[in-house]
């Protein structure tokens, strides 16, 4: 904030402390002090003039708030997390400061309050912001955390869906589509039989949806590019069941990805099964894809750039291989 007094010589000081960052000027004039104050302040936000040494972690993770993050799919996620970030005393440590054994030590107590999956996602996330700072804004030199280890990744998941869980869950939401949970139910079958992500399936509209072709474009995918997705015969049946209703410009499911999650949660709860989030779909429906398609095709379909990734979702038995052997 700037601050602007006259002094016993008659001139005047124009006073910045923006960010941690304080400067001061004198000038004859009350007008050219006041100018200059409000230039200081823009740069320092900026980032412009400012030394690494004036410079705290907190302001690169500030700026890439505001000017990387709303550009990306998952942005609110991660502006929610670099305000989190910030209240973090390592957030106030300065550039010149921030070394690699620092964030190894944040690193470490980090894995004291939460699980190695939740690190490692945090970890990638400053990594962006200060490869970002490296790179573009030439603010550092290098990436501390590119000299770190990473915490040693979680076992995926590899829970399947039975048929007797979908058949409770579905019931649980009932047929009346004009509801929010019986649409979550049919959500919950379309995911199985497509791998779509939660977000992919709220987000298609009529207009995406090739009825002869039977394929759907997702025009935003996790990855940010589009991608077309092949419809099974069961698929454009869960899609039918849709048009009962009244016709809409908007998503064909008429659910918000926060709709989604939270009337899901509530279906789950009531069923008493135990551990089965929506994402769980994605494994199921890849799983079951596998005996279907070839590797590439699979791996072209779900919107895996490498084939490594499926590894992370295919969950197919060991009994399941045996039979296929024969």
């Amino acid at each position: 904030m700037a601050t602007i007094r006259k002094l016993a010589n008659g001139k005047w000081q124009a006073q910045v402390a923006r960010q941690g960052v304080r400067r001061s000027k004198t000038f004859d004039r009350k007008v050219d002090a006041k100018d200059w104050a409000t230039i200081e302040e823009r740069n320092i936000i900026e980032g412009r003039g400012v030394e690494a040494s004036e410079r705290s972690f907190a302001d690169i993770l500030k700026r890439y708030a505001r000017e990387v993050s709303p550009s990306k799919r998952g942005g609110r996620w991660e502006m929610i997390r670099i305000e989190k970030f910030c209240r973090d005393p390592i957030a106030n440590t300065l550039l010149d400061d921030l070394t690699p054994e620092e964030m190894g030590r944040w690193r470490d107590k980090r894995l004291r309050e939460v699980k190695p999956g939740t690190v490692i996602r945090e970890l990638n996330l400053m990594s962006a912001a200060l490869t970002t700072a490296r790179r573009e804004w030439k603010w550092i030199k290098e990436n501390p955390i590119s000299d770190i280890r990473k915490p040693g990744g979680t076992q995926g998941r590899d829970r399947l869906i039975s048929e007797q869980e979908i058949e409770i869950i579905t019931s649980l939401a009932g047929e009346d589509y004009t509801k929010i949970p019986g649409r979550v139910g049919l959500a919950f079958l379309f995911a199985i039989e497509t791998a779509m992500r939660a977000g992919e399936i709220c987000g298609l509209h009529q207009g995406d949806i090739n009825t002869k072709t039977r394929v759907a474009t997702l025009r935003e995918t996790k990855n940010g590019t589009s991608r077309k997705v092949p419809l099974s015969s069961r698929a454009m049946e869960i899609l039918e069941a849709l048009n009962s209703l009244p016709p809409t410009n908007g998503p064909i499911f008429r659910l918000t990805s926060r709709q989604l999650d939270s009337n899901y949660r509530i279906i789950r709860n009531k069923s008493g099964i135990q551990d089965l989030v929506f994402h769980d779909t994605r494994h199921e429906a890849i799983t079951r894809l596998a005996k279907k398609l070839d590797v590439l095709s699979l791996a072209r379909m779900v919107g895996h750039n490498d084939i490594k990734q499926l590894m992370t979702y295919y969950n197919e038995t060991a009994e399941d291989l045996a039979k296929r052997l024969d």
